[in-house]
């Protein structure tokens, strides 16, 4: 018995229009399928709700074969938690970005939100390299990571 792979990471999101927009229209990401009315009996059971009505949008992230799925809870509605980092249960996901600095100054004219301007990695494993986190529209982490020229 063991892991072989990974296929997807999956957020829960307020809206997933809004979403949408952010992931895609601003990110990049290709929508692979959207459903906007999940009532399957076995996606019920999976996620133990036999009442539940979810939308949902599975999206590529360019350039890999990792899968970003969204999940708006229509019903059962949920309730916003507290996600930054240092709280337990919390996640991140990282992605490589060619120019973190350039980036970043087009993000945040978009109004993007960051923790922290790009931090040039003076020591450790990553040195030479350039990461900062921002926040998607429900204040979701995601790290982006520049690494150091070869």
């Amino acid at each position: 018995m063991k892991i072989t792979g990974a296929d997807h990471t999956s957020f829960t999101v307020s809206n997933l229009e809004r979403s949408l927009a952010f992931y895609h229209d601003l990110m990049g990401f290709e929508v692979l399928h959207i459903r906007p009315n999940i009532i399957n009996k076995y996606f019920r059971d999976i996620i133990a709700m036999p009442e539940g009505v979810i939308k949902g949008a599975f999206l590529a992230i360019p350039g890999t074969t990792h899968r970003l799925e969204l999940f708006e809870y229509v019903q059962p509605r949920g309730t916003t938690l507290d996600v930054r980092t240092n709280n337990v249960g919390s996640a991140h996901m990282c992605w490589y970005v060619d120019d973190l600095r350039a980036m970043y100054n087009a993000l945040l004219t978009k109004g993007v939100q960051f923790r922290s301007p790009p931090v040039y990695l003076d020591e450790g494993p990553n040195l030479g390299g350039w990461c900062t986190y921002m926040l998607d529209p429900d204040g979701i982490t995601i790290e982006l990571f520049q690494l150091a020229p070869k």
